[in-house]
């Protein structure tokens, strides 16, 4: 008998993994200046010893004032580069793919960390100035950020190309693009946070020009043999705001580049005030479906996807090329080994472990 889908492997360019599970970016708060230490080690080598495809670092930052909090990890500095070879070549040893999410936090930057109480952190309390297309705070509490001018926006696509460079250089084999949960490439995506009159905004080709440039500039530094994925909110969940059509056209022109080899389907993210009709198992697997099937391209499910069935179920109905698996992962990083066993494949247990 042919295994599972979950557990078949699938190949994108020359990188294959051993199965269809992901294990999505997960920020952890407790890197010092980017650089991450012991935690981070643990937290990523338990989940890649446990058999999943592909393991993603988690949130990435290409500049210090990119990050969410002082406590995110980061790509910027040539110090960075020897811990970031570590947790590739971790995660390798466990038989996943070593996967890297590059990242600027936007007018999100410049916060506390969640157990801090997660409010804006002002420059004169240790914070900075964040950039936002657009001079409009994520929140009525938020500080005002700083409308990037086009050369600032270059500035940051190189950033986002120097980063991919050293993810190469520590040993990665899928980088990511972070363009969702309202973080700087989506806060330009979305008409909600992007009201600028110049070619970066109006119309969806102008809001999503910065994406395409930041795609072209790390591409230019990844190799034409590795895979390159984006991660979009597909929807941002508020009147005026993205809806699935646009992430779908997005897809299409993602596609028609060559560039990317899959969109991570999530969604929301871009305000507080957004509200989802309905959360339950599975509800963002329509987004990857509809991208799948309208752009041609493949996709990821994520979000809230707990049971080895319902992953089984979204592979075989051709709603999306991968799962993407989180918080389940938290409570319990052996679930590859569980879900395997479940669906009657051959666990992917360590030899440490047998």
């Amino acid at each position: 008998m042919a295994a599972p889908l979950l557990f078949q492997p699938i190949t994108f360019r020359s990188v294959t993994a051993r199965n269809r599970i992901a294990i999505s970016p997960m920020c952890q708060y407790c890197a010092e200046d980017g650089l991450g230490w012991d935690w981070h080690v643990q937290n990523l080598g338990a989940k890649a010893m446990a058999g999943p495809g592909i393991v993603f670092t988690e949130a990435t930052h290409t500049s210090a004032i990119g990050r969410i909090t002082h406590g995110c990890l980061g790509a910027y500095k040539p110090e960075h580069v020897g811990f970031l070879r570590r947790l590739a070549a971790l995660i390798g040893y466990g038989g996943a793919v070593p996967g890297i999410q590059i990242s600027h936090a936007g007018r999100k930057a410049s916060s506390q960390r969640p157990w801090e109480g997660g409010r804006a952190l002002l420059p004169e309390d240790g914070g900075w100035t964040a950039l936002a297309p657009s001079a409009i705070p994520f929140h009525d509490n938020s500080p005002l950020p700083h409308a990037m001018t086009p050369a600032e926006m270059h500035g940051i696509v190189t950033e986002f190309a120097a980063s991919a460079r050293m993810a190469r250089e520590a040993g990665f084999k899928v980088v990511e693009v972070h363009a969702a949960h309202g973080y700087l490439l989506h806060s330009v995506l979305s008409p909600i946070s992007n009201t600028r009159n110049d070619g970066y905004g109006g119309d969806l080709a102008g809001r999503a020009r910065m994406l395409m440039e930041v795609i072209d500039a790390v591409r230019a530094e990844w190799p034409d043999e590795l895979p390159l994925f984006v991660r979009l909110s597909c929807t941002d969940w508020m009147p005026g705001g993205l809806v699935p059509d646009d992430a779908v056209q997005i897809g299409r022109w993602l596609k028609a580049r060559g560039d990317v080899d899959l969109i991570d389907c999530s969604s929301g993210g871009i305000s507080p005030e957004a509200r989802i009709p309905s959360l339950h198992p599975g509800y963002q697997v329509p987004f990857a479906d509809a991208i799948r099937h309208g752009a041609g391209i493949p996709t990821g499910a994520v979000g809230l996807i707990t049971q080895a069935e319902h992953a089984e179920e979204i592979l075989g109905n051709q709603r999306a090329d991968l799962v993407f698996l989180a918080r389940v992962l938290l409570g319990d990083p052996s679930w590859p080994i569980r879900a395997a066993m479940t669906l009657g494949a051959k666990p992917p247990i360590p030899n440490q472990y047998l």
